[in-house]
């Protein structure tokens, strides 16, 4: 269980993110067009694993917004923005916002990927949302950087994440 805060409230998620040099996790999440995906889906990529509690927040869009055009520039690279909302809502803020490098994936279908990550939020006002963290993994899915960031309202560490995406 990682301790967190929310407006510098302690909030808990329900287990730690996957540690530097394991396999990761495998996960089952929805596109936009309703179709699930999997880590085979984005074999031989390296992945970064941009997760937020909702893209219906400011600092969740920043991010979206911020790997959108630097992730993008990383060949054989794929930026999966992965959270609660429903498809339909992700691809309404992508479309809104020009986001067109990001992959949007939704917990529609399957909650499980919050418990596997680590990243499930469990009391608090955001209880049953995913907290604010990065994973890198490279194509081979090793999990090769990750970030819990320590409260939620905080942007995540931009040049580290990029750093481990470009190997």
């Amino acid at each position: 269980m990682a301790t967190i805060t929310l407006k510098g409230n302690p909030i808990h998620t329900v287990g730690e993110l996957p540690k530097v040099g394991s396999k990761a996790p495998d996960f089952l999440l929805t596109r936009g067009d309703l179709s699930d995906v999997s880590l085979k889906d984005f074999a031989g990529k390296r992945k970064l694993l941009n997760i937020v509690p909702s893209l219906d927040t400011g600092v969740c869009a920043a991010s979206a917004r911020r790997f959108n055009l630097d992730a993008s520039k990383v060949e054989g690279a794929v930026l999966l923005t992965i959270s609660a909302d429903l498809p339909f809502a992700q691809g309404r803020f992508c479309e809104a916002e020009g986001i067109k490098s990001v992959v949007p994936l939704s917990e529609l279908r399957a909650r499980k990927f919050g418990e596997d990550y680590g990243v499930r939020i469990v009391d608090g006002p955001l209880a049953g949302l995913l907290s604010r963290a990065v994973v890198v993994l490279d194509a081979n899915d090793t999990v090769v950087y990750v970030q819990q960031v320590p409260e939620i309202a905080q942007e995540p560490d931009y040049d580290k994440a990029l750093q481990a995406l470009h190997g």
